[in-house]
């Protein structure tokens, strides 16, 4: 069962952790794999037989393998058989675990798409086989806990089978970890999105997103027992749930607390990021009055030009006009002193 948030808050929940699956702690891959896929596997090293087919809750398994994988790799018994058999020490990690939280906004085709996607990236920038198992909300507890478990081989598979081993995922300083945790908040939000829903993830720690957090008081597995019946009835009879025990309702109190301080947080967030959009808007509005005022400038400017241009061709035309008109008026003068002179002195 993966945390999630109070039962009916309008608010997604981020959830990525991922673990080893080692023989240290006195697991195995063909154990692990069998009881997140509800299928039954015979390890073949031990001979034991990991029988879950009884598990329920389990919405949708599925194999993710990387291009050039073999064919063999397709079936879940030999995929984790083999890796168990590439590793020889009895400390050996022989499998990696991606433990993902599903928004509960998105349907069930949609989480699986989405787990889809999330799987194949994985596979493809490691060169690993991804096993996917979809589990349903538990019956007690939150119904809105849906969460998927990626089960991952620790070394690359291609076509000649397992190869060297992925210790990008094992070393910390490689960031691997922490990019895949953005990466996870970042697919969320484009499915989210695509469904035209308003809800957000975000993979940020409270401290980095500027949240302070009261922590919250621990009960005893009785107190635990006495608010979870009582919770049950609430939730059958239809009614608002409220803690009976002293603990109870100091756990209510600092979560309401806990909740206010996101939500107010959540509330700058949104101012600072509407700013922001105001912001650009604004830049934006005065950008195209700067070029359309620019563009408006330009235009007369060239209209003046034109005019100035058209005023001087006109002024020219003038000015020809008027010394052809000169040149035959002094023609004609000339013409008129020479009939005067053929016509003689006048008797």
């Amino acid at each position: 069962m993966l945390p999630h948030g109070r039962k009916g808050a309008a608010m997604a929940s981020f959830h990525l952790a991922v673990k080893t699956v080692s023989r240290s702690a006195g697991r195995s891959a063909t154990a692990a794999a069998a009881y997140r896929a509800g299928v039954e596997i015979v390890d073949e090293r031990t001979g034991l037989i990991h029988d879950y087919t009884r598990k329920s809750g389990v919405e949708h398994r599925e194999l993710v393998l990387p291009p050039g994988a073999p064919e063999w790799a397709a079936d879940r018994a030999a995929l984790w058989n083999a890796a168990e058999q590439a590793e020889t020490r009895k400390n050996s990690t022989v499998a990696r675990e991606f433990e993902l939280a599903l928004p509960a906004e998105l349907d069930a085709a949609q989480r699986r798409e989405l787990v889809r996607e999330f799987a194949r990236e994985i596979s493809e920038r490691h060169g690993v086989a991804v096993d996917i198992a979809i589990h349903a909300p538990g019956r007690e507890g939150d119904n809105r806990n849906h969460h998927a478990h990626l089960l991952v081989t620790t070394r690359r598979l291609g076509p000649e089978g397992l190869t060297e081993k992925t210790r990008e995922l094992d070393q910390k300083q490689s960031g691997e970890v922490d990019r895949w945790r953005e990466r996870w908040a970042e697919v969320q939000n484009r499915a989210l999105e695509r469904a035209g829903i308003a809800e957000r993830v975000d993979h940020r720690s409270n401290k980095d997103r500027g949240i302070k957090r009261e922590a919250l008081p621990e009960l005893t597995r009785e107190e635990y027992q006495v608010e979870r019946r009582t919770r049950q009835q609430a939730e059958r009879a239809g009614k608002p749930y409220e803690p009976v025990t002293e603990a109870g309702k100091q756990r209510e109190a600092v979560e309401e607390r806990n909740r206010l301080r996101e939500g107010m947080a959540k509330i700058a967030a949104f101012m600072r990021q509407t700013g922001e959009r105001v912001a650009d808007r604004a830049r934006s509005v005065w950008s195209a009055i700067g070029k359309a005022d620019q563009q408006q400038r330009q235009a007369e400017q060239q209209r003046q030009r034109e005019l100035r241009e058209a005023q001087a061709r006109e002024q020219a035309k003038r000015e020809a006009l008027a010394k052809e008109r000169e040149r035959e008026r002094a023609k004609e003068r000339e013409r008129a002193k020479e009939r005067s002179r053929d016509r003689g002195p006048s008797r």
